[in-house]
């Protein structure tokens, strides 16, 4: 069954390669086209703005979601179909998760790295079944996914929840893999109760 709602988490920044924005906008294009509404931080800026206007330009539904305190720093975007202004930074994550069916990275900085990480946790966890994925725009996620792999061979990343991150160089790729995905069973090793 195809989702309903991606969280695309990403820059407020463009970056330096043009690559970047490019696959920002096809990221809004692309989920627009397949009637899939996005989800992200609400910004007009960066590749956060960049993705929301190619998505609404495509005819799109575009929900944001953005604390307070950054309004006006990442200039909250007020065209979108909806905005949501919520009050902190965690409240900002749990109302993109609520309103999401999957996730994914494009390029990004520390916040992005932060939230992708949190909601790939929750996964292991149990706390969501939905897909998460990076998009590896010219290879901006190589050593990335090379460290992944080393976490998992020295065992402190189980392999069904390394294989649970989608890594490919295209949003199709990415959404394609997600419209077939299982989730893992969850990690939890102490059930409630126990001490």
């Amino acid at each position: 069954m195809a989702m309903k709602s991606v969280c695309v988490y990403c820059g407020s920044n463009s970056g330096q390669d043009p690559a970047f924005v490019a696959a920002a906008r096809a990221v809004g294009e692309t989920l627009a086209g397949r009637g899939v509404r996005l989800v992200y931080g609400g910004g007009q800026v960066g590749l956060m703005g960049e993705m929301a206007d190619a998505a609404l330009a495509a005819g799109g539904e575009v929900h944001g979601v953005i604390p307070e305190f950054l309004a006006l720093k990442e200039i909250a975007h007020m065209e979108l179909t909806q905005l949501h202004v919520v009050r902190s930074m965690h409240a900002r994550k749990a109302k993109m998760v609520e309103l999401s069916e999957g996730f994914i990275a494009l390029p990004g900085g520390i916040g992005t790295m932060e939230e992708l990480f949190e909601v790939w946790t929750w996964a292991q966890l149990g706390q969501h079944r939905h897909p998460v994925g990076l998009l590896n725009v010219e290879g901006y996620y190589d050593e990335l996914v090379a460290f992944l792999d080393k976490m998992t061979g020295q065992g402190f990343l189980a392999p069904g929840h390394r294989g649970a991150l989608f890594v490919a160089d295209t949003v199709d790729k990415l959404l394609d893999g997600f419209d077939a995905y299982e989730a893992p069973d969850a990690d939890v090793r102490i059930k409630t109760g126990q001490t």
